[in-house]
């Protein structure tokens, strides 16, 4: 980048100007308000990348930090104090094809919490300040037609100051919003499908920021407020959630958050201070490996950041127990490249792993053995499904599960968020008790534009010849178009998977609790249940999406996939209990769910393969018909099949172990896909809070 001059190098002459001058004073006032300057000359340590292909790069004999994955690539530098500042970059997008998005972002926490300034290929070049937060992205102002092109050098600037927004190109002022959702962040560089380099990154202070530069190799944490030992979880002052009808916690709201269910008594690594030497702060996947080693002794392991955990993007270093290399890739464009990792987590004793910011783990599978009082909260599941041809369709090879547990006891998911994975979301093996998942959404593909599932079908269309199967979906042997089939795959096929052996003796030992989850367009087993106990109360199944795509499929083009001996389609299958299980679900909601109850999934004639199974007080609506009230009311569309009904009882039990508080059904789905419901990033707490289980 010839025609433009380093500002490091500005940054030096106007320092030896002033001190020439003697204008100490003015001095003190120049350096505090430059937070940052990097133009790369001496590499990219001050930045962290938690996605993408990030690296230094020669152009006309100039140092520029360049983007080359066609995945989102995220990067950022700086203190996640930072509240008033104006972020600055030279941008070059090298690829402009489709619809790609380029951010200088501002106020970035991590993946699903920033504002940026957006360069967008679309309407002849779109201008956009958009905000992420939770996950969820708006616009908060756009301005179409400004002429943006491939190749060319453009120098944004995102100004933020307390609530005013403002995007600068080439120094002119181009937009403005207002927004309240975010008030402090580090610097963030961010790539939509686009290849783009950056230069000239300068972060100058406009108000309340620290006077002394704080940059880091490494995501710096959030600060964490003092709070005593008995006051309930307060939100932190860092960061506002978006708007919503329900409040955000406060104290005396936060019981609905405690732990309750079969986990009672499960306390994790416990509340112990970030300076004790069982707390670890992981950054990357070597940090990890050194958390999770067998008899590390670490109790509470904080994720600061997004990770990107696949066998081929981790280093050598991380390469030991508890990583290995996963079941190979063979159909994902992005998993070909990145590798899937199997992490196993053998004999902890009170551990809790957990995220304040709610970060995203990618690629990985976690397996954990023989471990009890075990607590995750606050994290992000993502990237890990492909296209199945091998077993056409029937997802019965890569065996990717995101979290199985097994041989455990006391286990507590939280506020954890599950996007569609190739097998099962979270599996409960071997005779595992004292389990509780709370809180937590479980999400099918979005369908849009640069989504997992969409990438994936793009790359099968761009080379039909290479996958049989979806060629002949696409044939006129059936019909499907390409959207039709993103419809029907966006769904996820497994939910849990309690007790995986037919008939196990262990399996009788089984103990889960779901309560206030949200399971989008899930096809079965919410939860699928051998022997054993689950108790499952103020969950939602929606699967309003998935019922609607299954509409898709013809009874003939049915018959056409079958009949070539490949799958592809939607089972609608809710709550299932099998082999004299127990599954009470309770004040709960169901949408567009065909078997919502089942109690046999072998053979229906034989008693053996049957379980208990019940429902109370739970809302059912099916096609735009609502029913709600028990599976036992004469004619409720609730009552079990296909078996020979049998009376619910607990086994080895005759009421709960537990106490607990079950919300009214008719707001429940309401509640949890508020901006505080169910699913990381959803509080911003203090991060004592996250150690804490009351």
């Amino acid at each position: 980048m010839e025609y433009f001059i380093k500002r490091n190098v500005i940054f030096v002459l106007c320092l030896a100007l002033v001190l020439s001058a003697g204008s100490v004073g003015f001095v003190y006032r120049a350096s505090a308000a430059a937070l940052l300057e990097d133009g790369f000359d001496s590499g990219a340590g001050n930045w962290t990348a938690t996605s993408g292909s990030w690296s230094v790069v020669q152009e006309n004999g100039n140092a520029v930090y360049s983007q080359s994955g066609t995945s989102e690539g995220r990067t950022s530098a700086g203190s996640q104090s930072w509240t008033d500042y104006a972020v600055e970059a030279d941008v070059k997008i090298v690829d402009f094809k489709g619809s790609t998005r380029t951010y200088v972002a501002g106020r970035y926490l991590n993946g699903n919490n920033f504002y940026a300034a957006s360069l967008y290929n679309s309407s002849g070049g779109t201008l956009e300040i958009r905000k992420k937060v939770s996950g969820s992205t708006t616009t908060l102002a756009s301005k179409t037609n400004f002429g943006l092109a491939a190749g060319v050098w453009y120098k944004v600037k995102l100004e933020m100051s307390g609530t005013s927004i403002k995007l600068y190109v080439n120094d002119q002022l181009e937009l403005s919003a207002t927004d309240s959702s975010l008030t402090a962040g580090a610097a963030g560089l961010v790539t939509f499908k686009s290849i783009a380099k950056f230069d000239n990154v300068s972060v100058t202070n406009s108000g309340s920021v620290p006077t002394t530069p704080t940059p880091s190799p490494t995501a710096a944490p959030t600060p964490t407020p003092t709070v005593q030992p008995t006051t309930a979880p307060s939100p932190s002052p860092t960061v506002t959630p978006a708007p919503t009808p329900t409040p955000s916690p406060t104290a005396g709201q936060t019981g609905e958050y405690q732990l309750t269910g079969f986990s009672v008594g499960n306390t994790g690594g416990g509340s112990i201070a970030e300076t004790d030497s069982q707390y670890i702060k992981v950054y990357n996947a070597t940090d990890l490996a050194v958390a999770l080693k067998k008899g590390s002794g670490y109790k509470v392991v904080e994720i600061m950041n997004d990770l990107d955990l696949g066998w081929n993007e981790i280093p050598a270093a991380a390469k030991v127990s508890p990583f290995a290399s996963h079941n190979s890739a063979l159909t994902h464009p992005v998993l070909l490249n990145t590798g899937v990792s199997k992490i196993t987590v053998d004999g902890f004793t009170d551990l809790t792993i957990f995220s304040a910011n709610g970060a995203t783990i990618k690629h990985a599978a976690f397996t954990f053995k023989r471990s009890s009082n075990v607590i995750i909260r606050n994290l992000e599941f993502d990237e890990l499904w492909e296209w199945d041809e091998a077993t056409k369709g029937d997802y019965d090879k890569n065996d990717w599960d995101y979290i199985t547990i097994e041989e455990s006891s006391k286990f507590w998911i939280d506020h954890c968020t599950f996007h569609k994975a190739y097998d099962g979301l979270v599996d409960v093996k071997k005779g595992s008790n004292g389990v509780t998942i709370s809180w937590s959404s479980f999400l099918s593909d979005d369908r849009s534009a640069g989504s997992w599932v969409t990438q994936q079908i793009n790359a099968m269309e761009a080379n039909q010849s290479a996958y049989p199967m979806y060629a002949f979906l696409r044939s006129s042997a059936v019909g499907l178009s390409k959207d039709d089939i993103i419809a029907v795959a966006a769904s996820q096929k497994k939910g849990h998977l309690v007790g995986s052996t037919e008939l196990a003796s262990d399996n009788a030992a089984l103990e889960v609790t779901l309560h206030h989850n949200y399971y989008q367009d899930q096809q079965d087993r919410m939860p699928r249940l051998r022997a054993g106990n689950v108790h499952a109360y103020n969950i939602v199944m929606d699967s309003a999406g998935a019922w609607s795509a299954r509409a898709l499929i013809t009874a003939a083009m049915e018959s056409a996939i079958s009949g070539n001996g490949y799958h592809f389609g939607i089972t609608s299958n809710g709550a299932i209990s099998t082999e004299n299980g127990a599954v009470l679900v309770e004040k709960s909601v169901i949408i567009d769910v065909y078997y919502p109850l089942r109690n046999n999934q072998k053979d229906a004639s034989n008693a053996v393969y049957t379980g208990k199974i019940a429902a109370i007080d739970t809302i059912y609506s099916m096609d735009g018909t609502t029913f709600r009230g028990n599976s036992d009311t004469v004619g409720s569309p609730l009552s079990p099949v296909p078996a020979a009904i049998q009376p619910f009882s607990w086994n080895g039990f005759t009421t709960l172990p537990y106490s607990y508080t079950a919300d009214d059904p008719a707001t429940l789905k309401a509640r949890l896909i508020a901006a505080n419901g169910a699913g990381s990033g959803k509080l911003s707490w203090a991060k004592v809070n996250w150690l804490q289980t009351s």
